[in-house]
């Protein structure tokens, strides 16, 4: 697992709060009016349906208050920035959970189900609170960070399958978009390229000689979505800079061997 950067980006918490409600809301309304025409749809998320799809985005944001309802537990073991590099290992189950919960009831009841948990749970519990988490033990205000990458990931993977155009909520993108940048700066730490994915995110990558005057001779620029469909592998290097949604200047501005980010 790469280290943790030094100095971790701090998150206003009243923002990811509402960032993760606003989307999960967003969601909800999409997935109660699927169809069974749709629900059946295929996913880009190996043999996951629609169904699932919609079902795990349940399972990931009712996990925060699985998790609040657990003992605290005594010791941090995952800081926020650990998080991007623990998933993979955990998909196989997280698969499983994912199809036992779609399977076991509608979208509009499973969606009611974890607002209504949430809604209890959340407003009472502190940020600084330990939570146990599939990957070990997180700040519960870390913790909802993630929420937002877990949101926005699916939400586009949820509009490409069933041709819906779910809105991206701007601080759940924002908090998603940056988190998935500092994933990049902690994983290959340097300072020789600039990755900029405005408006929400600026950090500097790469081992190399580090820039500290005028425009940078290693610069990336990219979208929000576009830049979190590379770093989860939902897009490819090659064919995003093709298609002129990536601008790559300079001789160590090639990320691809560093992406993915997130399995």
């Amino acid at each position: 697992m790469p280290p943790a950067k030094k100095r971790t980006r701090s998150y206003d918490s009243a923002k990811i709060r509402a960032a993760v409600l606003a989307q999960f809301e967003q969601v909800r309304q999409a997935a109660v009016a699927l169809t069974p025409e749709q629900l059946a749809l295929p996913t880009r998320l190996g043999d996951w349906t629609v169904r699932e799809l919609a079902g795990h985005m349940a399972l990931a944001v009712g996990a925060v208050s699985r998790a609040i309802e657990l003992p605290e537990p005594a010791s941090q073991e995952v800081a926020l920035l650990d998080w991007p590099f623990a998933t993979a290992a955990r998909a196989e189950g997280i698969s499983d959970d994912t199809k036992e919960l779609a399977a076991s009831a509608e979208p509009a009841e499973l969606y009611a189900r974890t607002a209504a948990r949430l809604a209890e749970l959340l407003p009472t519990a502190v940020d600084d609170r330990l939570v146990a988490t599939r990957v070990g033990a997180m700040r519960l205000g870390d913790y909802l960070v993630t929420r937002t990458v877990e949101l926005i990931v699916h939400t586009d993977d949820l509009n490409a399958a069933a041709g819906l155009a779910v809105p991206y909520d701007r601080q759940a993108l924002a908090a998603c978009t940056r988190l998935l940048a500092d994933a990049l700066a902690t994983k290959a730490p340097g300072g020789s390229v600039e990755v900029r994915v405005p408006p929400f995110a600026v950090v500097q990558c790469v081992e190399g000689p580090r820039h500290t005057r005028g425009t940078p001779p290693n610069v990336v620029e990219t979208d929000p979505l576009t830049w979190i469909r590379l770093a989860t592998g939902r897009k490819e290097w090659a064919g995003e800079l093709a298609a002129a949604r990536v601008s790559a200047s300079g001789e160590r501005a090639d990320l691809s061997a560093l992406l993915p980010l997130l399995g």
